[in-house]
């Protein structure tokens, strides 16, 4: 089964309906079909960051949805783990020419290890990776 990379990004917009990209990520959501979505905890807690706002009132969604993403068998939620955070410094400092965080950098290293080519985002660091970045594909 096709696998996808689900980054942070993606998630605040599926969740925020004031998002710009928000009927860009339902769109490409819907039009997925079957497939395996792949993120990791080191997204989720970035996407729980960017939804901290407390006029969002988004807080319980999202706790919600990383529920449900545990639950779902087709969804896969890559550990924060310590040998991951060492993979994902080690490429953060051999990339001093990117704008790229450690957190893309940890994404990098799921997509490469699970060879996955495609990620829900708009982020134009995954095209630099050389990956397909779905919402930006799509965007419009």
């Amino acid at each position: 089964m096709r696998a996808v990379f689900a980054d942070a990004n993606y998630w605040v917009a599926l969740l925020n309906p004031k998002e710009e990209l928000h009927p860009d990520a339902k769109r490409v959501s819907e039009e997925l079909g079957p497939c395996r979505i792949v993120t990791s905890e080191f997204v989720l807690l970035e996407m729980l960051k960017l939804l901290a706002a407390p006029r969002l009132r988004l807080k319980g969604i999202a706790l919600r949805l990383i529920e449900d993403m545990r639950a779902d068998p087709n969804m896969e939620v890559v550990p924060a783990s310590s040998a991951l955070f060492q993979k994902a410094c080690k490429t953060y400092g051999q990339r001093e020419d990117k704008k790229w965080d450690a957190i893309d950098c940890s994404s990098l290293v799921i997509m490469q290890e699970r060879d996955i080519s495609e990620a829900l985002t708009y982020d134009k660091h995954f095209e630099q990776m050389g990956f397909r970045a779905l919402l930006r594909e799509r965007a419009g």
